[in-house]
């Protein structure tokens, strides 16, 4: 049994930008927040903001930590890290801190897991396939699907592909994808976010959700024989819908999410509406993983001005998706 309440892992993400301030600032007098990260970086990331933050190294995320210090799973960078200035070589680090909080939650040691910012670019720099979180902890889970939802208030907006080329995508959008996709939004909307009967907007993959097959026929032949066997097992779908009308206040009103069909189709109105307060949440793993709507944001690394709005919120709907769990 765990010495204390189970805590939630923090990842500082990419060490050269703005992760590490982010997390000393948000972490200092929480005794349910550690981290797993380089002590060291830790340890010179507070000197350099002035936060009284002894670092105390654990072997497990439930032993007891001193009061008025930061609790740190030891992962050792590979080099130095500068504010600003990306390391190849610290790739493999970023990747071990990831793996090592999932190991954590798979196992029960933790609650669940909050990340900071990592630089994709650098990562795969350093000759590691990485096309971001969502996918290398569905990996780490051994699921075959999770699903991508960004949230910002009361919009939720989820995706049925992510990071893919926009050439690709409505290849990668067949109908056991789309039914998989909506399975999980569903059973999560439920489970981890307390909605009996969830409400979900679909949006069309064309322009004007395809105008009657003129525009393209994924509408006709993929989307809505999806829509239409699902609504017979009871889900409270409306679509597909047109993408440019769909975020509407009135046709929001009576949503609880919006799934959109690709990256760029659904996000960027969420970040429109809640950047720098927006968290991203990955749906479909056995355990709870929330992260900020922004990037490694390097020229901001080492200024002491970055803002951690996104990451504060993260951190507080992870505890709350970890208690409706509990």
């Amino acid at each position: 049994m765990s010495a204390t309440p189970a805590r939630l892992l923090l990842t500082p993400g990419e060490p050269a930008g703005i992760g590490p301030e982010l997390v000393c600032r948000l972490a200092a007098g929480h005794s349910n927040l550690v981290a797993v990260a380089d002590p060291e970086l830790l340890a010179l990331t507070a000197e350099r903001l002035e936060l009284e933050l002894p670092i105390h190294t654990l072997t497990r995320p439930d032993e007891p930590v001193r009061p008025g210090s930061l609790g740190c799973l030891p992962v050792t960078l590979k080099a130095p890290a500068r504010p600003g200035r990306l390391d190849p070589a610290n790739a493999s680090y970023v990747i071990e801190t990831l793996r090592l909080a999932a190991e954590h939650c798979l196992a029960g040691t933790a609650a669940g897991m909050v990340t900071a910012p990592v630089h994709k670019g650098v990562i795969n720099d350093a000759g590691i396939a990485f096309s971001g979180h969502t996918e290398f902890l569905a990996e780490c889970a051994g699921v075959d699907r999770v699903v991508m939802m960004l949230v910002a208030g009361d919009l939720r907006v989820a995706l049925v592909t992510t990071h893919l080329p926009l050439a690709n995508v409505p290849a990668a959008i067949t109908a056991e994808v789309l039914e998989r996709t909506l399975e999980i939004l569903h059973a999560d909307l439920q489970r981890r976010f307390g909605l009996e009967r969830p409400r979900m907007l679909v949006l069309g993959l064309n322009p004007h959700a395809g105008e009657g097959g003129h525009l393209g026929r994924e509408e006709i032949e993929v989307i809505e024989p999806v829509l239409d066997r699902l609504r017979k097992d009871g889900m409270h779908l409306q679509g597909p819908l047109p993408a440019d009308t769909a975020f509407v206040p009135s046709r929001l009103q009576g949503a609880d999410a919006v799934l959109a069909m690709y990256h760029d189709q659904g996000l960027p109105v969420l970040k429109y509406a809640g950047f720098g307060r927006a968290v991203n949440v990955t749906l479909g793993l056995p355990f709870v993983r929330t992260s900020v709507d922004h990037g490694t944001a390097l020229d901001l690394a080492g200024t002491g001005r970055a803002d951690s709005g996104s990451l504060a919120e993260a951190i507080a709907l992870a505890r709350v998706l970890v208690g409706r769990a509990a």
